[in-house]
């Protein structure tokens, strides 16, 4: 491995049933990414429990936690023993009535580095995520680490370039996206193909866009809807980009896996200079980019 290459993990999972059994797995995906080398783990959205924005309910408010609390402190604990980089999703309780979507990162330490909160909430069906998390207040701030300067997004994000665009503008090294998609089961298959290319699509346009690696992590398996609807597959599908958006690796639609991904950090560098995007950008023609629409 040369001095400019940072080897990457992403822990594609499934839920296992609880938050004790998935911390259990995730203990175990890190202790394995430690072993092969990784220096930096990237955990999937909401990785604690099942993706229960499914439905509305009450109740499922009771799985939101603090931060720090049990399960930052339990992998912050891992993330210092493990010497590793590892970010982390989680459901947050920020005060009675106030919760959010929340990516928290750990810098070889049981010390929490930075949080980011999800900034753009879905509501589609099966996933009716305005009902639990207030959009994020933190902007788009990459989180300094001693891998590099980490531009943490959340999964919806990941259909704005707009996000992509002010981490990069920010100073951000790599994109980095914890997410949970998948397909309705009743869709056609030739529909849920658009769907899956749309989103790895879109995904490498943020690299290309920005001459940034970027990870990108999602669940898999099947998880039932909690009132009887028709539930999601997710599609997994976790991969590693390069700046110009090529495959460094590719994870399985449907099986739990660690990716493992050696990522040449000097790259961004040397295709910024033969792609000048930043250089060329039309900072004064874009102020209509602040309306929601040009009518």
């Amino acid at each position: 491995m040369n001095p400019g290459s940072l080897k990457v993990a992403l822990l594609q999972e499934i839920d296992r049933g609880s938050t004790a059994a998935n911390l259990d797995a995730i203990e175990a995906g890190l202790r394995e990414a430690a072993a092969a080398g990784a220096q930096l783990v990237l955990l999937q959205e909401l990785h604690n429990g099942p993706y229960f924005c499914q439905h509305e309910s009450v109740d499922e408010f009771d799985r939101a936690e603090s931060i720090p609390g049990p399960s930052t402190e339990r992998i912050g604990a891992l993330a210092g023993e493990l010497r590793l980089v590892v970010v982390c999703s989680l459901f947050e309780r920020r005060a009675a009535g106030l919760y959010h979507n929340t990516a928290v990162v750990f810098d070889r330490s049981r010390e929490i580095a930075g949080v980011y909160r999800k900034m753009h909430i879905p509501d589609d069906p099966a996933f009716y995520e305005k009902f639990y998390f207030t959009p994020g207040d933190l902007g788009f701030e990459p989180i300094q680490t001693s891998v590099g300067k980490l531009g943490v997004l959340v999964c919806w994000d990941q259909w704005y370039p707009e996000g992509a665009r002010l981490m990069a503008l920010a100073g951000a090294d790599l994109l980095l996206y914890p997410t949970a998609i998948g397909w309705d089961p009743a869709d056609a298959q030739d529909e849920k193909d658009r769907q899956r290319e749309a989103w790895i699509i879109s995904q490498r346009a943020h690299s290309v866009a920005n001459g940034l690696p970027l990870l990108s992590v999602n669940r898999t398996g099947f998880e039932a809807s909690p009132d009887g609807g028709r539930g999601i597959q997710f599609w997994g599908s976790s991969f590693v980009a390069g700046p110009q958006g090529e495959f460094l690796a590719q994870a399985s639609t449907d099986q739990r896996e660690l990716l493992l991904a050696d990522i040449d950090l000097a790259r961004s560098e040397s295709v910024r200079r033969i792609w000048p995007f930043l250089r060329d950008r039309r900072i004064d023609a874009y102020a209509d980019l602040l309306k929601r629409y040009r009518d």
